[in-house]
This record gives structure tokens, sequence and C-alpha cells, in this order.
């Protein structure tokens, strides 16, 4: 009987553990690390183009995006967890640089996840830009930048600062970290980032 009292008593402990958590779906950072939209609300969301699961992500992260409110500012950052990541990362920035993320980014995705293509150093992405109309000339100067070096190393410690174990991650306003596993699936992600947006309007 004792027994039976005691796994009966675990049992609500776990239970109401899992309310709370599923119900608060993400993690404080602290401290809170600055963000760069000034007075309106960042939503920055962490990725890898190797990542299967940041490609399942997409979707829900597009139609987030099409009901974004006025006073939220989106963006990505690749994360960095290993040197090999480095390339992708380089990916972003260069396509962001060169205005051309609309034909390069869920294209990578998709020919990643989809279609199975390796591309992971950095010759067979510039393939790939090239592939995509990007002038090569272009492309290689600004791959090989300082100024894609710099925006790497700022990616990197930024990782650092949010303390993100895994992808994809979403950090709102420098404060919060939301992913599936804090929030229990992508579509809550999304239910939670407006959570949190409406919490930081009252702050």
């Amino acid at each position: 009987m004792k027994k039976y009292f005691n796994y009966l008593i675990l049992t609500i402990l776990f239970s109401i553990f899992n309310q709370v958590s599923a119900f608060d779906g993400y993690v404080e950072i602290s401290p809170a690390q600055p963000t760069q939209t000034g007075n309106k609300i960042e939503v920055v969301e962490v990725f890898w183009y190797g990542c299967p699961h940041c490609y399942d992500f997409e979707p829900f992260i597009k139609n987030w995006l099409e009901k974004k409110p006025e006073d939220v500012v989106f963006r990505r950052m690749p994360g960095i967890f290993r040197k090999d990541w480095i390339p992708h990362a380089k990916a972003y920035f260069t396509a962001e640089k060169l205005d051309v993320l609309n034909k390069i980014h869920s294209s990578l995705f998709t020919a990643i996840h989809k279609h199975r293509k390796q591309i992971y150093d950095d010759t067979s992405i510039m393939k790939f830009f090239l592939e995509h109309d990007v002038d090569k000339q272009e492309f290689k100067k600004t791959y090989v930048s300082d100024e894609i070096d710099t925006k790497i190393k700022q990616a990197y410690v930024m990782g650092q600062r949010y303390k993100i174990t895994g992808v994809p991650a979403i950090i709102v306003n420098g404060k919060y970290m939301v992913s599936g596993s804090t929030a229990g699936s992508f579509e809550n992600v999304t239910k939670v980032i407006d959570m949190l947006i409406e919490k930081e309007r009252g702050d």
C-alpha cells in the first residue's frame, strides 16, 4: 500500500511538472543578451543547413512569418557548434550580403535534405551558388571577406551567450530560448513565440 501511495505521489508530481514545462515552453537566458532591433521586439532563429530538424521547422516559421506583428523584427543566425558548420554559416551570410537569400536559403535546405546533395564544403557551396545564377567573382570575394569572417565570429559568440545546446532554436528579445524540446512540438514553438512577444509588450 505504501509503495502504491509513493508511486501515486510521484506520478502526480511528474504530471504537474510536465504540465508546467509544457505551459512555459521556454528557457530564460541569464543574463539577457543585447538585441539589434532598437525598440522593436527581436525574434532570432538559430539554425544549421545540415540539421534535419531545422528543415522540418521551415514550414512552421514560414507560416508564422506571414502573420508576424509590425512591432517584431525577425532575423536568422547560423548556429556554429563545430568547425564543420562554418561553411554553411558562411553560405548564409554570403547570400545575405549579396541579397540572394530568396534564391539560396530554402533551396539549400531542400537540396541537402530532400535531394540528398552533399553540399557541406566551400567547393560544393560555391557550385550551388553558381547554379542559382550568382556571379562567381562576387561570390568568391564575399565568401572569403573579412566582413563574413567577423559575422562568423559574432554568431559563434552569440550562440555561446544564448547557451544554445541544439538547433533549431528561437531567441525572443535576447531573454528567452524556445525549441521543439522546450515547447513540445514545432507547432507549439510558434505559439510560445507569440506568448513571449505579448509578455515583452507588457514589460
